[in-house]
């Protein structure tokens, strides 16, 4: 997840290739939503939700619609790469907010890449065997998917395209079995209007609202290509059709897949699995092989993972070059010209957090922190209408963003009651951001008095 608290580039660099068309950028923002959150966490949003295990993904859908919106203005009022932290700095005006914002989104991204270690340890990889630990599998999951972005960006860009081809292949096959359960009468169409929390009122709310935060896991990454926009052809009017779309279609394929999940196993089989697709394919009654589709659901959770720790490793590079973290930490490792440093800093803490908490508590996790940037960014958004620029950009209808503020502050606080290990992980993550921010400031401080012309 990728963003730069810089807005200008110095005079004697060039500036970014704009190669991305229109059809390569909608296939961009469709492969950097799908993955890990609908092939790892649909069972567990099943536990909160029950047999109506569309309707958070459905919120979750709107919610998203609305918060891209937002985003859509932005990129197109300032076409920069740098995402949510050049609009929190041009909205606020407060470097520290600024630097909060991006450390979150980093953060963000190694939560998601967590929760993909942990999927890829679960249900689907015991599908071929249960002689390893599922903890050791994850941690040598993520040391791998670092060995392969230290190699090199050309080979981490060339093996994402194949594996997000592979994650849509495995869910237009949950689609195929569902649609041949529906005409052969198979499944259970009285499980989708059930409830979990029994009765209605505060619980009912409190249930779906639970199960709507950890859906929109599944949601995170439209966000992910406003930092393509200066490697886009004409962003202002290519953004808006690329974003929209691909949300659309990743939400309706959510919504159906949800459809098919429940209607074909019972939401309390859902909730015990790590791979809840694989129960589904096993329900269904078709002849497909289990263990190819626990192949797929690998690649595809293994895609997840694999952008979220090259965005996460170069965001880390982007803020070292920036000063607001130490400058060590922008190191490039020279034979194959990746940044060396950012990617042990983040794979150490991506192993911390797979060595500390399962799919649910880190896909909660992630989505909490991107909720309060989308907080931030539709906030935004709305200070920045002030602002006025020469070219002609979308601009949203204005209550979007003001109920894309409000449904990411509600999604975001207790009343979604997501575990306090989720807050406590968090807190953690940003506690270190602050530390390594403080040092430097502390160290940046020590430097300007040492080189300063002695009276």
């Amino acid at each position: 997840m990728a963003t730069s608290t810089t807005t200008d580039t110095p005079e004697d660099q060039p500036s970014l290739k704009r190669a991305i068309g229109p059809k390569l950028l909608i296939l961009f923002v469709i492969g950097d939503i799908l993955g890990t959150g609908i092939y790892a966490t649909t069972g567990k949003v099943a536990g909160k939700v029950g047999g109506a295990l569309w309707l958070p993904f459905l919120i979750g859908f709107i919610v998203a619609i609305m918060t891209a919106a937002s985003y859509v203005e932005l990129v197109g009022k300032y076409p920069k790469a740098a995402g949510a932290a050049l609009y929190t700095q041009k909205a606020f005006r407060v470097p520290f907010l600024t630097f909060i914002v991006a450390f979150m989104v980093m953060c963000s991204g190694l939560s998601s890449a967590s929760a993909a270690a942990r999927a890829f340890s679960g249900d689907y990889f015991l599908e071929f065997t249960d002689a390893v630990p599922p903890t050791l599998i994850a941690i040598l999951f993520i040391l791998a998917l670092a060995a392969l972005a230290l190699r090199g960006v050309s080979e981490s860009v060339k093996t994402n395209v194949v594996l997000t081809i592979v994650e849509l292949t495995g869910l237009v096959i949950i689609l195929g079995i569902g649609a041949w359960a529906v005409l052969t009468g198979g499944g259970e169409p009285s499980r989708l209007g059930d409830f979990e929390a029994q009765g209605t009122g505060y619980a009912l709310l409190t249930s779906v609202l639970g199960a709507t935060a950890l859906g929109f896991f599944a949601f995170v990454g439209f966000e992910d290509s406003v930092n393509m926009a200066e490697e886009t052809k004409d962003p202002v009017r290519t953004f808006p059709r690329a974003i929209f779309l691909g949300v659309a279609v990743t939400g309706t394929i959510y919504v159906l897949v949800a459809l098919v999940s429940s209607l074909l196993v019972d939401y309390r089989v859902l909730e015990t699995s790590s791979g809840p697709l694989l129960e589904v394919v096993k329900a269904g009654g078709v002849d497909f092989p289990p263990k190819l589709f626990a192949l797929i659901a690998l690649f595809a959770v293994t895609n997840s993972a694999l952008i979220n720790i090259m965005m996460a490793s170069r965001l880390c590079y982007g803020l070292a070059n920036e000063k607001v973290l130490p400058r060590g930490m922008g190191r490039v490792l020279r034979t194959r010209r990746t940044p060396v440093t950012g990617i042990i800093f983040v794979t150490l803490i991506a192993i911390g957090l797979v060595s500390t908490g399962g799919i649910e508590g880190l896909g909660d996790t992630t989505a909490f922190l991107l909720l309060c940037v989308f907080a931030v960014v539709n906030v935004a958004v709305l200070v920045l209408r002030k602002d006025h620029v020469e070219h002609r950009h979308f601009r949203t209808p204005t209550i979007l963003p003001v109920l894309g503020a409000i449904t990411s502050v509600i999604l975001a606080s207790p009343l979604s009651e997501r575990g306090s290990d989720v807050y406590i992980r968090a807190g953690v993550l940003i506690a270190i951001g602050i530390v390594l921010w403080g040092v430097n400031k502390v160290w940046m401080k020590v430097r300007h008095e040492e080189e300063a012309p002695r009276g």
